[in-house]
């Protein structure tokens, strides 16, 4: 049968009245025990509204950005029906499969499980990839019912013999716009093939354009929609701002941003593995204590430096987009884009690693004088809404302000003169301070107090660093 044929034709947008406390819900004695210790009184919107549904049976489709309560919104109500329903006699066999794009994340989600479950005679297992599948095949073998995968080590164990899904009942697709984004469309769809028809499946992204409706099309089957915040908005509790600054001195504004005092924990991003490494080695010698966390870093090592991170013990990370989904630390006080991404997405999703579940946050950009003044346009398109131009830091380059209507060639300037190219293809210089270009001798014929004091720092040694 096509499942296209048959799947994601209706849209049924949710309706319900959320629900003021989890009692109200009605999960399982085992699981409102598990609760109580963790803390959890009131559900987020994600989880009242989605919860019932998933209850009731229903597919659900659910947008909501990071931060806001998705993984409690699918496995409580799931593990709720797992318990409810009668275990088949002999070997355990997987009746639940979640799929999340990364190690870290898919680790996050297999804790949260073992938290709600463990008062329920429900076992689970984490697989994915970077390290040894031998415990991950132990864990199979010895049966359990829900499996938490990433897509690569999971193909993987199934090719080997290692994993059947015949009698799936449940299949959730977490982050999928991630899942797209890191390349995993082919493997969702070998995993989608392997599927029984007859499943509950919950399909959750934190944005949701054209290629992730089309992909939820082929998974649910007369789904209700879940919708808490604005399709592609940024989190409202973040105050975002961004400095207009020169590549080459981002990382010594970097520094003066981390020894701020009301920086406490801060998330850094970078655009390139060799990029995030290499900034750590600058922050290092600086006297800033920090870690890098990306694909090429082992699995011990990505565990051990989020672990201390968590813990507080670490006030700095460095990391790729694609490690650092999964990282859900409380009150993390700043994300700071380093680099701009190119995606507009990708934004929303950095910045929503603070401001978690209502708490506030701050979100700082630094935008270059080429590229990313493009990229900065495109962010603020998307979330509907101007980053405001924060002028008052040392390295501050006197470009001017991209308004929110701005057109595709301009980047900012009227008359289409902004970054970008020109009809021979080469990078425009010399207008209003962009492109490259010398700085004067000892800061003479600069462009105001941000270039004074620019040179008046350059010497200063930051508290326990060396000389800049």
């Amino acid at each position: 049968m096509d499942l296209r044929m048959r799947r994601g034709r209706h849209r049924h947008p949710q309706s319900q009245t959320p629900l003021s406390d989890f009692h109200s819900l009605g999960l399982s004695e085992p699981l409102m025990r598990a609760l109580v210790p963790l803390g959890y009184e009131t559900p987020t919107p994600i989880q009242a509204q989605a919860i019932p549904h998933v209850m009731d049976g229903k597919d659900v489709l659910g947008v909501a950005q990071t931060g806001t309560g998705k993984t409690a919104a699918f496995s409580l109500p799931m593990l709720h029906r797992l318990g409810k329903q009668p275990r088949r006699e002999g070997r355990r066999v997987i009746r639940a499969l979640i799929l999340s794009p990364t190690r870290e994340l898919s680790a996050q989600i297999g804790e949260s499980i073992r938290d709600y479950s463990q008062h329920q005679k429900l076992y689970h297992t984490v697989i994915f990839g970077g390290v040894k599948q031998g415990k991950q095949v132990a864990a199979l073998q010895r049966g359990v019912d829900i499996v938490v995968a990433t897509p690569g080590r999971l193909l993987d164990l199934i090719d080997q013999g290692y994993i059947r899904l015949d009698h799936l009942e449940y299949f959730v697709l977490d982050e999928a716009d991630t899942m797209l984004d890191m390349g995993f469309i082919h493997d969702i769809r070998k995993v989608i093939q392997l599927l029984p028809p007859r499943r509950q499946s919950l399909f959750f992204s934190a944005t949701m354009p054209q290629n992730i409706q089309e992909l939820a099309d082929t998974i649910l089957l007369d789904p209700v929609t879940v919708e808490v915040e604005r399709r592609s908005s940024a989190a409202e509790t973040v105050e975002q701002k961004v400095y207009f600054v020169r590549q080459a001195e981002k990382k010594h504004l970097l520094v003066d941003v981390l020894q701020a005092p009301d920086v406490t924990s801060a998330l850094v991003f970078t655009r390139t593995k060799y990029g995030a490494d290499k900034l750590v080695r600058h922050l290092r010698k600086q006297g800033v204590r920090s870690e890098a966390i990306h694909g090429n870093k082992s699995q011990p090592q990505r565990e051990k430096a989020m672990k201390a991170f968590k813990r507080g013990d670490l006030g700095v990370l460095v990391a790729t987009d694609i490690a650092a989904r999964g990282i859900d630390v409380d009150e993390l006080s700043h994300v700071i884009n380093f680099e701009i991404p190119n995606i507009p997405e990708t934004y929303v999703h950095r910045i929503g690693r603070t401001g978690r579940a209502g708490a506030e946050g701050i979100a700082i950009s630094f935008c270059n004088e080429e590229d990313e003044r493009t990229y900065l346009r495109d962010i603020q398109r998307l979330i509907r809404k101007e980053v405001p131009l924060d002028t008052d830091q040392d390295y501050h380059n006197p470009l001017p302000p991209i308004p929110l209507d701005s057109g595709r060639s301009g980047g900012g300037r009227p008359g289409g003169q902004g970054p970008g190219k020109n009809k021979t293809g080469r990078n425009r210089k010399g207008h209003g301070g962009q492109g490259k270009r010398r700085r004067p001798q000892g800061g003479q014929g600069g462009s105001g107090q941000g270039n004074r004091r620019r040179n008046k720092n350059r010497g200063r040694r930051p508290e326990g660093g060396a000389p800049r």
